[in-house]
């Protein structure tokens, strides 16, 4: 089997990179391990996810931000941030930004299922994408001149490049010999949506407890109840959330209002609760020879900045941008030049904050009196420096 590009993984960030080469006349295959009917219908898997202006820009172009119903789509307004019992937080508000508001809040599998209908959308438009599903990549090969997939089925795909799109623990960046830092934070987080009796006003909440760290991200009403909703994140260690996805839904529930310090009032659990281990990983690169990772895959960022799909966004921008512009110039769209360039401008994106990122990470999960007294001086000082919220704003909405 031949294929201009491979895909693997066909999660929002491969599909959203095989959708955006829609009009090169490139071959796109797309390889997953999950079958056809996980792809097409994602289940839901706890994960809310922040998308900054430039984000929906781009989810737009590709046909993807219109095919979401809006009661699905949050619009975030406001964001709190909290230290240890304190009521007192750093308040970013939308009056900071450019925009309406901060960015938006869509659930990860709503957006996994616009991506695969776009896909199928561009292949009934023409555009040469295919999906080879319930497949496993067993191997894969590159040389100057082409490069090979090999699957678990004995088939092998020749292609000219091979782009990674399979988690932060990607096993096909793994058979290309990169290497990456893994930062592993010690910790778990759960997620799952909850209702309450206190309104939120759609406005986020990263609140660092004494020995737990809790956010809130604000949703639409509950579509039944027509109750306040929200996405709850609670960090603790691996054994605590392993015994609150036991317990009975009541008892978690009395246990999230008392951790939230009854703020919210009452609450309720409306969904499956999920556990996902906190683990940082950053590649030695991105890019090897006719070989480019992107989505986690490239980074995989810790969530308190909530930056991580608009990183894997911003990637498959740049590195389809740099595609279509070889194809359209007759070039070699795998070339090492191209290649690097998509490395040194992602790389250039993502860095900084990321390594903030393990520094905040680090600092507001100290429970020592220090510590402590630290972060409450930080956030009041920042608090009264408009400059600084109003930079936060922009970063937030995507204008950095």
């Amino acid at each position: 089997m031949k294929a201009d590009i491979v895909v693997v993984g066909a999660g929002p960030a491969g599909l959203c990179f095989a959708r955006s080469l829609a009009g090169t006349g490139l071959k796109v295959v797309v390889v997953d391990q999950q079958g056809t009917d996980e792809i097409r219908n994602p289940e839901f898997d706890g994960r809310e996810i922040a998308l900054t202006h430039k984000s929906v820009g781009i989810l737009k172009r590709l046909g993807l931000w219109d095919r979401i119903e809006s009661p699905s789509k949050s619009r975030l307004l406001d964001a709190r941030i909290y230290n240890g019992k304190s009521s007192y937080a750093l308040e970013i508000g939308r009056e900071l930004s450019p925009h309406d508001e901060l960015g938006w809040l869509v659930s990860n599998h709503h957006i996994r299922k616009a991506a695969f209908e776009a896909v199928q959308c561009a292949r009934e438009d023409g555009v040469d994408i295919e999906i080879l599903a319930s497949e496993r990549v067993v191997g894969v090969k590159s040389d100057d001149d082409c490069a090979s997939v090999e699957l678990e089925s004995g088939q092998s795909i020749a292609t000219r490049l091979i782009v990674a799109a399979d988690s932060r623990f990607s096993a096909t960046r793994r058979m290309m010999g990169i290497s990456a830092q893994m930062r592993d934070f010690g910790k778990t987080m759960l997620v799952c949506g909850m209702t309450h009796e206190q309104p939120h006003h759609h406005a986020a909440w990263e609140w660092f407890g004494y020995g737990q760290t809790l956010a809130l991200l604000p949703m639409n009403p509950h579509p039944e109840s027509g109750a306040f909703r929200s996405s709850v994140v609670l960090t603790l260690t691996g054994r605590e959330i392993e015994r609150l996805k036991q317990v009975d839904a009541r008892t978690f529930a009395d246990e999230i209002e008392r951790r939230f310090d009854h703020r919210l009032g009452s609450m309720e659990l409306v969904t499956t609760r999920h556990a996902y281990p906190l683990v940082a990983v950053y590649p030695e690169r991105f890019v090897a020879k006719r070989f480019a990772a992107v989505g986690d895959a490239a980074v995989g960022m810790h969530p308190v900045t909530a930056h991580g799909f608009n990183f894997g966004l911003s990637g498959v921008d740049s590195l389809s941008g740099s595609i279509r512009e070889a194809c359209l110039a007759g070039r070699d769209y795998a070339s090492d030049a191209l290649l690097r360039r998509y490395e040194h401008k992602h790389r250039l994106t993502t860095r900084p904050l990321y390594l903030l990122t393990g520094m905040i990470a680090s600092i507001y999960t100290r429970d020592h009196l220090p510590a402590r007294l630290a972060r409450d001086v930080l956030l009041r000082a920042g608090e009264h420096l408009r400059p600084f919220k109003r930079g936060v704003a922009a970063y937030l909405a995507g204008g950095l």
